[in-house]
């Protein structure tokens, strides 16, 4: 027997005015899993999270977590969600033992309850020492950890996420992962939108989200494999002069800064790359001009599923 997903969104919608910010989200979060919704600024991430946590109400579709449809019974679905937004709202003069009490008294949690459960919760995310420490005297790693404690003291089923690396430190960004990672094996559901493309390789699974659509989903590796044999990596003396050439002599293909080289997708169909590098190197007549194939990142699914368009 399948099991019912924790989370189901189908056919979301919602416009601001004549922009339409999400068009038909469809996708599912199954139990323990870390479900990554990746795209640049304004692709629809916060739009797409905030209506499937009922925060913001939804034009089309539906949303259930736990079976629970979100519109129908926003407060009992909420029992089950635990939501980061980006611009968590702690209280900066409180410290950060006053802040998760104050976080626990809104969903109910008091007294021995909200003690023990406090107690472990500062223990899981690591700040126990910083008890006392004033939220607004935290590092920006601290007080995302303190943002995903506060989220979490109710015990809920699923975790929204929305940007939660965004501004920290890549030691930070380590150990909030790190803490994701121990909470799926809790079996708790996770639901985090990003816009680094390095992020969706620690997902179990991912969506490319653009323009309010979801372009495409499937683990990291699937995604990969896909365009395995299929990049050429160009480096020469002057990229720019190198980028109006390829644009101009291989205009079928998606061409894209990459780092300090290019990054060139052939197409599907088993075409002769060795006659294309070949090309490149004899027409382009730029310096120091190498071309080879290169290993497919995160960056060049989301270029191919785009046609480049974010370039």
């Amino acid at each position: 027997m399948e099991s019912i997903p924790r989370v189901s969104v189908k056919n979301l919608s919602r416009s601001f005015g004549s922009v339409k910010a999400v068009s038909s989200l469809t996708l599912s979060l199954n139990e323990g899993e870390i479900y990554g919704l990746i795209g640049p600024d304004g692709a629809g991430k916060t739009t797409s999270l905030r209506m499937i946590t009922g925060v913001l109400e939804n034009e089309e579709g539906e949303v259930t977590v736990n079976g629970i449809d979100v519109k129908k019974f926003p407060e009992k679905a909420r029992e089950h969600l635990g939501y980061m937004p980006q611009a968590y709202g702690l209280y900066s003069d409180l410290t950060v033992y006053e802040n998760m009490k104050f976080f626990s008294m809104l969903l109910g949690i008091t007294g021995r309850k909200f003690q023990s459960r406090s107690d472990e919760i500062l223990s899981f995310v690591k700040l126990s020492q910083f008890k006392d420490r004033k939220a607004g005297a935290l590092s920006g790693g601290m007080y995302k950890k303190l943002a995903i404690a506060c989220s979490i003291i109710h015990s809920p089923k699923v975790l929204i996420l929305d940007e939660p690396t965004n501004g920290v430190d890549p030691v930070s960004r380590r150990d909030l992962w790190s803490l994701f990672f121990s909470l799926s094996e809790q079996k708790v559901s996770i639901l985090v939108s990003t816009p680094y493309m390095d992020e969706a390789e620690r997902c179990h699974r991912t969506g490319l989200i653009f323009h309010g659509r979801l372009l495409k989903e499937g683990t990291p590796e699937s995604l990969m494999q896909n365009l395995k044999n299929r990049i050429l990596s160009v480096k020469s003396d002057n990229s720019q002069e190198m980028m109006k050439f390829l644009k101009n002599s291989v205009p079928n293909l998606n061409c894209y800064h990459f780092g300090t080289e290019i990054h060139l997708i052939l197409p599907p169909e088993k075409e002769d790359s060795g006659k294309i590098i070949h090309f490149i190197i004899e027409k382009s007549n730029i310096q120091n001009c190498q071309v080879r194939k290169a290993d497919p990142s995160f960056e060049d699914v989301f270029m191919e599923s785009s046609g480049g368009q974010n370039e």
